[in-house]
C-alpha cells in the first residue's frame, strides 16, 4: 500500500532533479530515500523513475502517477488547514524540550515539516545535556513534550520513536579507513585513546557503557562538552569518537564504521500529563518524520533495541549541519 510519505518523497526527487538533492531537503538518509521510492513503485506494479548517472527521469508510468501525488498531496494540506482552523492550531506557543543529540539530529526533520505545516504556531526548544536534567525539567512543567531517550519509570504518557544507532568515526587517514572497513569490533580499540565527553553529557554514559560491555575502559584524549563537536575531533585524528549516527553532517571528512556489537539508543516522546492539542499534533509529525530513520522500538520496557536491517546499516549522511550540542 503507498503512503503520502512515498508521494512526497517522488515529488521532491521530480522536483529537485537528484535522490541527493531530495534527501538533502526532505532531511534522510539516501538510502532511507531509496528504500521509499522502491516501496511506491512495488505498490504502483511499475517502474516510476528512470535513473541515469546525473539525472533522474519520469518512466511514462512515473509521469502518470506525478499529477495525482501532486493532487493527493495538495488535498492533504488542505485538509490540514481546515483541521487548524477547527481545533485551534492556527496559532499558540508549542514548548518542546529535549537532549542536546537529540536536538541536533532528530528534530530538524520533524520541526522542518512542523513548520511546513503550521508555520504561524511559535516553538520554543529548551535543550538539556543529560536525561535525568531533561526528566526533572519536564516533571518542572518547562514543556509541553519532551524527545529524548526513556526516562525512568514515568507517571504520564511515554511514546515509544524507535532507536537511533550509534557509529564510530575516525579519521580518513586511519588504518581502518584505509583498509576500507565498514565495521569494527570495540575491543580492538580498547589501546587507543577517544574523542569523549565531558561529564554531564549524556553521551558519556552511552560511551563508557559500550566500552565495558566490550571489556575495557576507554583512555581519553580530549572531552567536549558539544556533541557535534566529537565527529570533528575525530576527523582530525584526535581520537575515534561514538557519535548518534544522525548527527552526521552530509559530506562528513571523517570515516564511518559500524560498531560490534551494535551501539543503540531507544528514544520517546514524553509529557506529565495527556497531551494537549498543539502536543498531540506535534507527536504525529514527529513519528511520521522518524519512521524512515529510526530502528524499530524495542516494545514495552527497557529491553535493548533490535539490529538495524540493511538499510539502516549504510554509513549515514545526514543533512543536518552541525551545531550545538
Amino acid at each position: 500500500m503507498l503512503s503520502l510519505r512515498q508521494l512526497e518523497y517522488l515529488v521532491a526527487v521530480v522536483d529537485h532533479g537528484s535522490f541527493t538533492r531530495a534527501a538533502e531537503i526532505l532531511h534522510v538518509t539516501q538510502p532511507a530515500l531509496s528504500h521509499q521510492i522502491q516501496a511506491l513503485e512495488r505498490a504502483a506494479g511499475a517502474r516510476l523513475l528512470e535513473r541515469l548517472p546525473r539525472a533522474v527521469h519520469l518512466t511514462p508510468a512515473g509521469r502518470a502517477m506525478l499529477p495525482h501525488a501532486r493532487a493527493a498531496l495538495a488535498d492533504v494540506t488542505g485538509a490540514l488547514c481546515a483541521v487548524r482552523q477547527a481545533t485551534g492550531l492556527a496559532g499558540g506557543e508549542l514548548r518542546l524540550a529535549t537532549v542536546c543529540s537529540v536536538g541536533l539530529g532528530v528534530l530538524p526533520g520533524a520541526l522542518r515539516a512542523w513548520n511546513r505545516l503550521h508555520p504561524e504556531v511559535d516553538v520554543r526548544l529548551f535543550e538539556h545535556h543529560h536525561t535525568e536534567e531533561l526528566a526533572e525539567a519536564m516533571a518542572s512543567g518547562q514543556a509541553d513534550l519532551a524527545v529524548g531517550p526513556r526516562p525512568a519509570p514515568w507517571p504520564g504518557p511515554v511514546h515509544e520513536l524507535g532507536c537511533e544507532e550509534f557509529v564510530v568515526t575516525v579519521p580518513p587517514g586511519d588504518p581502518l579507513a584505509a583498509g576500507g572497513a565498514r565495521e569494527v569490533d570495540l575491543e580492538d580499540l580498547r589501546d587507543r585513546r577517544w574523542v569523549h565527553y565531558a561529564p554531564g553529557n549524556g553521551l558519556s554514559e552511552v560511551l563508557d557503557h559500550a566500552c565495558a560491555r566490550a571489556g575495557f575502559r576507554p583512555r581519553i584524549a580530549v572531552r567536549t562538552e558539544q556533541t557535534a563537536s566529537a565527529p570533528a575531533l575525530a576527523a582530525a585524528g584526535l581520537g575515534p569518537a561514538l557519535v548518534p549516527s544522525n548527527i552526521l553532517p552530509r559530506g562528513y571528512e571523517g570515516h564511518v564504521l559500524w560498531p560490534r556489537p551494535a551501539v543503540t539508543r531507544a528514544l520517546t516522546a514524553y509529557a506529565r500529563t495527556g497531551l494537549d492539542t498543539l502536543a498531540a499534533a506535534f507527536l504525529a509529525v514527529l513519528t511520521e518524520s522518524v519512521a524512515g530513520t529510526l530502528l524499530p522500538a524495542p516494545g514495552p520496557g527497557p529491553g535493548p533495541c533490535a539490529p538495524g536491517p540493511d538499510p539502516y546499516r549504510e554509513p549515514p549522511a545526514p543533512p543536518v549541519p552541525p551545531g550545538r550540542a
